[in-house]
């Protein structure tokens, strides 16, 4: 048995004022053929799982390239379409094979591609032929477009968000791939699109006890039960949230399986999303929290300007706010500024420098923030964890204003925070810190929560869409929730 298994993901804010090109997959992920490290990325771990696969049952495997760009605006044309024909180049040198695994996203978008990986899997699918097995591991962020549907025989994404079950998921696609190349399954994928659009945390309810139902329905005939979530800012046609189920065999039964999943999520829209308000009420909550001395910093998460959304993360809203109000004992993650990294590392630890950072990407991140600063670290690399993976923040700094205990992390290599250790790892004590300041909208809840006296999420202006309601989408399908009121006309 030959499989064939390779990665292309990244996720397309088509209102990001950050354009994705060949240097950010080189930036955050790229690894030729065989050069996949044993740790998985975020979308990346079939290929891993297989090379453990492979050698513990006697298969062979044939890694192509994987590669990975922190979500931004739209992909330069030129740049996908290399990618696409690098890993298609690694197929067809590869044939014959009996299945082909990979690790997507969902959610890309390139210049002249509403679809990427719709046209990526037409275009596998003609290399190998009709009767070789394709599978993909998507993100739940993602779109789902009819030709995916058509090109694929297996489907599934994380069930988690945060999404801490993207390894297991990935596990989830190689078994069912390798049963199906070996004939013990003959999987058939059925959708519902539920006409609408929103968040669905998995971190507390309605969504948690959802997703527990979805992982028990698992076993006999109905081999995978999944839900796209969407993303919303991505203006394209497919936009929106959908169910998808693999069925062994039973078309019928996973049309209404689909069904009756999609009727009882949108029975729960507007009811899913975590609580977020505003900066002031916020930054108030923070204050009585602190003022209470719970022993435990209190997690205020700027969920809007989140790199993980494809925004800049550069945004100075909210820290601006803090020192206005006088607040201390502070530290943050992050602050996207090349410019400003470069100048802590040319002053050197333990410099006093005066250093403008952030708000540089756009008019919706605010206003550049001055300070003078001392540069308490710079390193060549940092990172931070998510669950086995290792997330580069490229070269960094972290910088004190002078006369406070306000930490600052700045990045080069823009990502979200996902785990504490974005700051232990840059010497940053955070549980002595009263307030953490993260830039992420729920991937940091499984790492902070248990840190945390408590998490607050605070929406500040950004360049991302937030309301669905009145994003002015040209592509996108208008008849969804909250757009419409009700578009499946099912009531309340």
């Amino acid at each position: 048995m030959r499989i064939f298994t390779a990665s292309l993901a990244t996720e397309t804010n088509t209102f990001s004022p950050v354009p994705t090109d060949v240097d950010s997959f080189r930036a955050a992920f790229y690894a030729g053929p065989g050069a996949h490290p044993e740790t998985p990325t975020l979308c990346s771990s079939p290929v891993p799982i297989l090379r453990r696969r492979g050698r513990a049952e006697g298969f062979e495997v044939i890694e192509g390239t994987s590669c990975w760009a922190e979500p931004a605006g739209l992909i330069q044309r030129q740049t996908y379409e290399a990618l696409r024909d690098t890993i298609l180049a690694e197929l067809e040198a590869a044939l014959p094979v009996h299945g082909v695994v990979l690790g997507l996203h969902g959610a890309m978008v390139a210049q002249g591609y509403d679809d990427p990986e719709g046209d990526f899997l037409a275009r596998v699918r003609a290399i190998v032929g009709p009767d070789v097995t394709v599978a993909a591991e998507f993100d739940p962020h993602s779109h789902l477009s009819p030709l995916r549907v058509e090109k694929l025989d297996i489907l599934a994404t994380f069930l988690e968000f945060p999404h801490t079950d993207f390894e297991e998921r990935g596990e989830h696609v190689v078994d069912l791939a390798l049963r199906t190349i070996r004939g013990e399954i003959r999987p058939i994928i059925s959708t519902f699109d539920c006409k609408m659009i929103g968040l669905y945390p998995t971190s507390r309810e309605p969504m948690r006890g959802f997703v527990d139902r979805l992982k028990a329905m698992q076993k006999d005939t109905i081999l995978s039960v999944s839900v796209i979530h969407g993303f919303m800012a991505g203006d394209v046609p497919e936009m929106g949230t959908r169910i998808v189920v693999v069925t062994d065999g039973n078309k019928e039964k996973g049309e209404r399986l689909a069904e009756t999943l999609g009727h009882e999520l949108y029975a729960l829209r507007g009811t899913t999303a975590m609580p977020i308000v505003d900066t002031e009420t916020g930054l108030d909550r923070a204050a009585e929290l602190v003022r209470g001395g719970t022993g435990k910093p209190v997690v205020v998460a700027d969920v809007w300007d989140n790199p993980g959304g494809g925004v800049a993360g550069d945004a100075t809203h909210i820290l601006c706010r803090m020192v206005e109000r006088g607040m201390d004992r502070i530290a943050v993650a992050t602050i996207w500024d090349p410019i400003a990294v470069s100048f802590c590392h040319a002053a050197g630890e333990g410099a006093e420098i005066e250093l403008r950072f952030g708000g540089k990407s756009s008019r919706h991140g605010g206003a550049p923030f001055d300070a003078r600063v001392t540069v308490l670290r710079t390193v060549a690399e940092g990172w931070q964890s998510f669950r086995a993976s290792r997330v580069t923040l490229g070269r960094a700094a972290v910088v004190r204003l002078v006369g406070t205990e306000i930490d600052v992390v700045l990045i080069t290599s823009r990502t979200q925070t996902y785990e504490p250790d974005i700051f232990s790892n840059l010497g940053i004590d955070f549980a002595a810190k009263d307030v953490l300041l993260v830039k992420s909208t729920n991937h940091f809840h499984a790492g902070f929560q248990p840190v945390a006296s408590e998490i607050v999420y605070v929406a500040a202006p950004t360049s991302y869409p937030t309301d669905p309601a009145t994003t002015p989408y040209v592509k996108a399908s208008l008849n969804l929730w909250p757009r419409v009121a009700d578009p499946l006309g099912l009531g309340a």
